[in-house]
């Protein structure tokens, strides 16, 4: 029972795992939203963060680098709790929103392709066409509008046949 005990006790102040956690997660949200391209049909980058931070955190924590599961959990627990928080204040304001999703891009208007915003973005006219097709879009003069959306997918307008 003892052993069971030492595996879940708390060796590091957990104001300090969670004040590490917190400064990591800042600290690669502003990162991936600001400094790294979306790429099509990609998760959004809340989403990436998460998974990456958890998996990392759960890793050490079964690994060992943590010297007891409590700190692991302590740290888990902050992740968590981040992500539940930045995702309740997207919801319940607009504002949080727009800062933590990319606005959509138009790659494409009135059939014509948009050069600037597909460098910009670093997507290549043939990764656009493939999309495109995926869709079941052949021809650029049926399409409307194109947005490359905040969350990586692409939403196509057609003009109606």
């Amino acid at each position: 029972m003892d052993a069971l005990l030492e595996l879940f006790r708390l060796e590091q102040p957990p104001w300090q795992m969670v004040l590490r956690g917190s400064a990591i997660y800042w600290f690669l949200l502003i990162v991936f939203r600001f400094l790294l391209r979306r790429d099509i049909g990609s998760l959004g980058v809340a989403d990436l963060l998460f998974v990456v931070l958890i998996a990392d955190a759960s890793s050490n924590a079964m690994q060992g680098d943590y010297k007891t599961i409590g700190d692991g959990l302590v740290l888990i627990l902050t992740l968590v709790t981040w992500n539940y928080l930045l995702d309740w204040a997207s919801y319940r304001s607009p504002r949080v929103w727009r800062l933590l999703a990319p606005r959509p891009e138009p790659l494409v208007r009135h059939g014509q392709i948009m050069h600037r915003t597909l460098r910009r973005e670093l997507i290549t006219v043939e990764e656009l066409m493939a999309k495109l097709r995926e869709k079941g879009i052949g021809d650029l003069s049926r399409v409307r509008v194109a947005r490359l959306e905040g969350d990586g997918q692409l939403s196509v307008l057609t003009y109606e046949p």
